[in-house]
C-alpha cells in the first residue's frame, strides 16, 4: 500500500488502519526511558509514600506526576509572561 492509499483509508475511517502499520519499529518522540538516581532526604521519601499510599500509585508514580506537572506550569509561566513582555514594547 502506498502513502495516498494509506491516507485515503484513513481519510474515510471506514477501516482501521492499525494493521497497515509496523508497530515494531513505532516510536514516541521525546518519550524515550532514561534511568536517573536522585537522592533525597528520608521525611521526603517517607512523605512522598504517605501521598502515594493516600491516592494509590506508586512513589515513583507521583514523583513523575509532580515534576511533569511542575514543568508543564513552568513551561506555560513562561510563555505567559514571554508574550506579555513582548505585546508591552
Amino acid at each position: 500500500m502506498n502513502a495516498e492509499e494509506f491516507d485515503d483509508k484513513f481519510d474515510a475511517d471506514k477501516e482501521d488502519v492499525v494493521d497497515d502499520l509496523d508497530l515494531s519499529t513505532a516510536r514516541r518522540v521525546n518519550q524515550e526511558q532514561k534511568r536517573i538516581n536522585v537522592d533525597f532526604p528520608s521525611w521526603v521519601v517517607e512523605a512522598l509514600d504517605r501521598e502515594a499510599a493516600r491516592i494509590g500509585v506508586t512513589r515513583q508514580s507521583i514523583i513523575k506526576v509532580w515534576l511533569v506537572e511542575r514543568l508543564e506550569a513552568d513551561a506555560a509561566n513562561k510563555a505567559i509572561n514571554g508574550d506579555a513582555a513582548s505585546g508591552a514594547g
